[in-house]
């Protein structure tokens, strides 16, 4: 159990990074007329664990916290992973238990 948790928290950290680094990078595009990332590929960062970071970016760089329907979709995301995570740590407790 204890690796699991390890692993999952070394996951979300990593990920928390990533994220973090990729709405500085998308902001900084948005600035500068560059490429952006795709919103798409934001959420689905924040979906594989990238959330805590993906908030700590949007305060951090000001970014996306204007647009309601990325906030919206962002949130859903957010509660879509702690759901699944949480429901996966039920089913290994349980079978762990049994």
């Amino acid at each position: 159990m204890n690796i699991a948790i390890a692993v999952y928290l070394s996951l979300v950290l990593v990920m928390s990074l990533a994220t973090f680094f990729a709405y500085g990078k998308d902001k900084g595009q948005a600035a500068t007329g560059g490429r952006r990332i795709p919103e798409r590929t934001l959420h689905l960062m924040a979906f594989l664990g990238g959330w805590p970071g993906a908030i700590c970016g949007q305060r951090q760089f000001r970014h996306k916290t204007q647009k309601i329907s990325f906030r919206i979709v962002f949130w859903i995301v957010v509660i879509m992973h702690i759901g699944i995570v949480g429901a996966g740590a039920y089913a290994l407790v349980k079978f762990l238990r049994a």
